[in-house]
């Protein structure tokens, strides 16, 4: 199977330059599906901290990279929305959120927030022994007691070191969230209205600007629940 990539067909989302070369790195397998960036990407395209495959992989060795409290050791790890990225050695965190373009960028945060991440629930079914399993928009699963009011669209902070839910933003009117797809990718806003349409059309969402008087809507599947702490931290990456 090949390591590449060609530049032309990579996703939207993922922060390369589709014409400067022909290839880039391929994202191997785990989360987020084909919209995950190859650590790679990040390390050498993004941040610049190495030139090429073989300085990521000798960074990596060293145990100082970490996603999601978990050290990482291939290059070829996938990347996405909402992933904490922790450079130990550098005392850096980074939460990786949608620009306005809806290309995934770095947004810097102190310690204390890298200790847990983002999810959007996505799924929600029954298991045996009388629990409910939800799936989050990167793939991971937790398991609730059937009565947790939880729904599909609300969106969980989840701890990365036990996996324990320690916030809970439920989707509704008045609730902050961003569009984190589409041509409002990266705008954040109050939720004014749910328009629920009653055919298999999606259902379109109506929100008021945080960062002007400028109202926009978009559908719901690319809505994302989010709390206050995330305007903080884009506006420290805009400094």
């Amino acid at each position: 199977m090949t390591k590449h990539q060609k530049r032309l067909s990579v996703p939207k989302s993922w922060p390369v330059e589709r014409k400067t070369e022909t290839f880039t790195v391929k994202a191997g397998a785990g989360p987020h599906g084909e919209s995950g960036v190859p650590l790679l990407i990040i390390l050498r395209d993004v941040l610049g901290y190495v030139d090429n495959r073989k300085e990521a992989r000798y960074a990596l060795n060293q145990n100082n990279v970490v996603i999601n409290g978990e050290p990482v050791s291939t290059e070829e790890r996938p990347v996405g929305m909402f992933d904490i990225v922790a450079f130990t050695e550098r005392d850096e965190y980074y939460r990786v959120f949608p620009d306005e373009g809806g290309r995934l960028t770095l947004t810097p945060m102190d310690e204390e927030s890298a200790q847990s991440k983002l999810g959007k629930i996505e799924g929600k079914q029954h298991v045996p022994g009388g629990d409910v399993q939800l799936t989050l928009h990167d793939g991971q699963t937790l398991l609730v007691d059937e009565d947790s009011d939880y729904s599909v669209g609300d969106s969980l902070i989840v701890a990365n070191d036990d996996g324990e839910i320690v916030a809970h933003f439920v989707y509704e009117e008045g609730a902050l969230a961003t569009a984190v797809a589409g041509q409002h990718a990266g705008r954040i806003g109050e939720i004014t209205n749910i328009e629920v349409t009653a055919s298999s059309a999606p259902n379109n969402v109506q929100l008021s600007s945080f960062d002007d008087e400028t109202a926009f809507e978009t559908i719901e599947e690319y809505i994302v629940i989010i709390d206050e702490n995330f305007i903080d931290d884009d506006e420290e990456g805009s400094e």
